[in-house]
């Protein structure tokens, strides 16, 4: 039994490896994700406006859905980065992309119109779950 608990923790690494590689690009993918959108998250979420908290957690549960698709289906931490980098741009397409079909959608967030931050979100989970599933090679 404790050499079947042993084998098991020479996997640590290994996970301790994804597991860092997956918080620095979160951290990477809200800090790219912030500075890009023309409102600011932040702000808007410490005054309490659930609009731009729902948008923004949207994007955050569609980056990280693929991005736990290419932990689970990568090769190597090499191949786990580039699509987890694939995943990050497709979160941000999708955020612009809202934005041609939306008018107004930043000033509509920051007005707290609750409709367009949950669009927003499940669009985003939306794009998240396909790009998730494309990664299943």
């Amino acid at each position: 039994m404790l050499e079947q608990a042993l084998a098991y923790l020479t996997d640590v690494p290994t996970f301790l490896s994804y597991f860092g590689l997956a918080v620095l690009l979160t951290v990477l993918f809200v800090v790219i994700y912030t500075a890009l959108t023309p409102h600011s998250e932040w702000s808007l979420i410490k005054d309490n406006k659930p609009a731009a908290a729902l948008a923004f957690g949207g994007g955050l549960v569609g980056f990280v859905l693929p991005l736990a698709s290419a932990i689970a289906h990568s090769i190597n931490l090499l191949d786990c980065l580039v699509w987890g980098l694939v995943a990050c741009a497709v979160q941000l397409a999708t955020f612009f992309g809202l934005r041609l079909v939306i008018r107004d959608l930043p000033g509509r967030i920051a007005r707290d119109e609750i409709a367009s931050g949950i669009f927003v979100a499940f669009a985003a989970i939306a794009a998240g779950l396909l790009n998730a599933a494309s990664l299943s090679y």
